[in-house]
């Protein structure tokens, strides 16, 4: 293979709604540009893509698939992506590194609801997008719906560059509006170009008048031309038109029958005819620098993309952001502050690898075996310091608690599970010391049951899904006071330690403890802090500890040894097991032993002086709330609503977006989130999406606190 340069590379993902024909898409483009002799088919289980035995068992894509093509003195590198949103991870990272989107549309379904997700992801990450309406030899086909529904998306944005003449089972023709041509098909790809049938005149003019003036409002320059002879000639309608997707203000429409090899060269042959310098990228560093797609600037390379492969092991994914790759180069991994060297640089075809001697800016890649290079590091020169943003992947939106069957399969399972986040950073794994859980964070059930089948199929793991514990947290309401003596003898030197406690809720911007008042109508307590300690605790919130001793009742040496004791409790409220928070405590009194007295006693004094305090403190269970967001049809917002209400939700605010959707933001507890991703799709028929996020920890009501209290006594009776 010859090596390309800068301004010849095209850089694109595939995406569109699962069926759309992307797998069949990519083997066409293989075909046309010589990578492969014969077209794989889906249901054959046989195409490069899709080339996992789990796609090929689910007959869908899953995973990102990097794959190249050749045609006219251009390379084309192809990311062929998942089309269902559990694996939105494929989809962000593959158009994080290319230019633009080549969207696929079921030609019987019109726009999907996995369109209009995919839509919202070229949009935040403002990429470029061309739309291909596929399977136009499909029984119920209906292009004009179809366009009718991105029209509706983007009005006059949206650009007709080819209709079909006999959608349908008999498809075989389209006009192309650009050329002014008609191109009918034959078998694999070939193409007769003829002069477009007199039925067909009027609708292509019409059609021709409309693109050049929207070809001609990307441009001041074309605009003047088209006013002074009231049209564009072939050459000018590419670059307004070019110049209108690389600012996503012009959206081009093409046909295709994929299955059929009908279409797809000519969609190629246009985007050959791109111009380098609209759709080059400039990226930037975490330092804001940018970073030009320059052969002759220094080396640096973005990893997007890790997979793990039979008799092969680790592969890595990259793009060479700027500069030249040379195998056998020396970099730097910027993240981890590693040497690492690419002993060998291929490009590829899904499971097909062909070795090249370099790779210029603006090119894609892989190599194998580095050492702790992972999906978004960056690799630069020594002295470059040139370190990319990570990927922004979405916030997990399912969890489950995992468990090893066989426990002799646990220090195994945690080894793979790392190395699945490695793959898929949109796994989380994590475990908590709090829950005694290992849980999985994933984007939806169907995410994790695939990692489940990895597991048992590949790994051979028996693996089962629990439902995970909620971190509830524990804190107080009230002043409480307690004391508490700890004496031990049992012969020699005994144990000795008395503590006096008082116990605040803490609140921030609050001052410092000086009178507590008597909730019994006692004497109030008046404490004169000479010392404080503020731990900021790891699960959230503060514990507050107050030195108030006087007169040296306790020796400030066991003062620790009290705060030992009483973290310790923290981290086990007396209620539930849950970590404590927010809490201020004051010692100020005690007594000690010249003899017995140690450090322990005294921690195990401040420890059940604590605990009696935080029992008569007005205890409360806090739950954590999130915050989601939810993108809902219009015609489904009272399901969606009913089934909030019936989860606790609080709803904050609704508003319209585009198409038809409502967004429905609201706080939600954990608690009640539990498989929502796979209910929200149930009562919506998949056309709903979320996105959640921790917002903060909130009192739980009395009914449901007394439910847990109840639980966790029943448990600790049982144990």
């Amino acid at each position: 293979m010859r090596i390309y340069q800068d301004n010849e590379i095209i850089n694109l993902s595939l995406l569109g709604s699962a069926g759309s024909g992307k797998t069949t898409f990519a083997e066409c483009m293989l075909f046309e540009g010589g990578v492969i002799q014969r077209r794989g088919e889906v249901n054959q289980k046989n195409t490069v893509s899709d080339s996992n035995e789990v796609e090929q068992e689910q007959s869908c894509s899953i995973y990102s698939t990097v794959l190249y093509s050749e045609l006219a003195g251009k390379k084309f590198n192809v990311l062929d992506t998942s089309g269902a949103d559990d694996f939105v991870n494929a989809v962000i990272s593959s158009l994080t590194v290319t230019d633009f989107a080549l969207m696929l549309l079921n030609a019987q379904n019109g726009v999907e609801v996995g369109t209009d997700i995919l839509l919202r992801h070229t949009k935040k990450l403002e990429k470029s997008t061309v739309f291909v309406v596929n399977h136009l030899d499909h029984d119920k086909t209906n292009f004009e719906k179809t366009v009718e529904d991105l029209k509706a998306r983007f009005g006059n944005k949206a650009a007709v560059i080819q209709y079909p003449v006999n959608q349908g089972p008999s498809f075989n023709s389209v006009i192309d509006i650009l050329l002014m041509k008609m191109l009918k098909f034959y078998d694999d790809g070939k193409v007769e170009i003829l002069d477009i049938p007199d039925s067909e005149k009027d609708k292509a003019e019409e059609y021709q008048s409309i693109l050049i003036e929207s070809a001609a409002e990307n441009d001041e320059d074309l605009m003047e031309i088209f006013f002074e002879e009231e049209t564009l000639n072939l050459e000018q309608m590419r670059s307004g038109i070019f110049k209108g997707i690389k600012n996503r203000d012009m959206f081009p429409i093409f046909c295709s029958a994929a299955k059929s090899n009908m279409g797809v060269k000519r969609i190629m042959e246009f985007l050959t005819n791109a111009p380098t310098s609209i759709f080059a990228p400039v990226k930037k560093t975490i330092e804001n620098e940018e970073i030009k797609q320059d052969k002759n600037a220094p080396l640096s390379l973005f990893m997007f993309k890790t997979s793990v492969e039979h008799h092969l092991g680790e592969v890595s994914y990259f793009k060479v952001v700027s500069g030249t790759l040379t195998e056998g180069v020396d970099l730097i991994n910027q993240t981890k502050q590693n040497k690492e060297r690419l002993s060998q640089i291929y490009v590829v075809a899904g499971s097909n690898r062909e070795k090249v001697s370099k790779l210029v800016a603006g090119d894609i890649g892989a190599t194998v075996k580095l050492r702790e290079t992972k999906t978004n590091h960056t690799l630069s020169l020594k002295n470059s310091n040139i370190e990319f943003p990570c990927i922004d992947f979405p916030n997990p939106k399912y969890r489950t608690a995992i468990k090893a069957i066989n426990e002799s399969d646990d220090e195994k399972l945690g080894e793979i599970l790392n190395r699945m986040h490695d793959e898929d950073p949109t796994i989380i794994l994590e475990y908590s010391k709090e829950l005694k859980q290992l849980i999985l964070h994933g984007q939806g059930e169907h995410h994790l049951n695939i990692l489940r089948w990895h597991l048992i199929n590949i790994h051979k793991i028996e693996v089962e899904f629990i439902s995970p514990k909620i971190p509830y947290r524990e804190t107080i309401t009230k002043v409480a006071i307690s004391s508490y003596r700890h004496k031990k003898q049992s012969g020699g030197a005994g144990q000795f330690g008395e503590v006096h406690l008082v116990i605040d809720p803490s609140k921030e911007g609050e001052e410092e403890p000086k009178v507590f008042k008597s909730v019994d109508g006692g004497k109030d307590l008046v404490v004169n802090v000479r010392d404080k300690d503020e731990k900021i605790l790891p699960w959230g919130g503060k514990l507050k500890f107050y030195n108030c001793i006087v007169g040296g009742v306790i020796d400030t040496r066991f003062l620790p040894a009290i705060l030992k004791g009483i973290m310790e409790k923290m981290e086990e409220g007396p209620l539930t097991g849950s970590y404590a928070r927010d809490i201020k405590v004051c010692v100020f009194d005690g007594k000690m032993h010249p003899v017995d007295s140690n450090e322990i006693s005294f921690k195990i004094a401040g420890a059940k002086a604590f605990s009696d305090a935080f029992k008569n403190a007005g205890p409360k269970i806090m739950e954590p709330i999130y915050n989601v967001d939810i993108f809902v049809p219009s015609d489904r917002m009272g399901d969606v609503m009913s089934d909030l209400q019936s989860r606790r939700a609080i709803i904050v605010g609704m508003q319209s977006e585009s198409n038809g959707f409502e967004k429905i933001t609201t706080k939600v507890p954990l608690a009640e989130m539990n498989r929502y991703s796979t209910v929200l799709s149930s009562i919506t028929s998949g056309k709903a999406t979320y996105n959640m996020e921790f917002d903060k920890y909130s009192q739980v009501p009395g009914d449901l606190q007394k439910d847990l209290l109840k639980a966790y006594e029943a448990e600790q009776n049982e144990e």
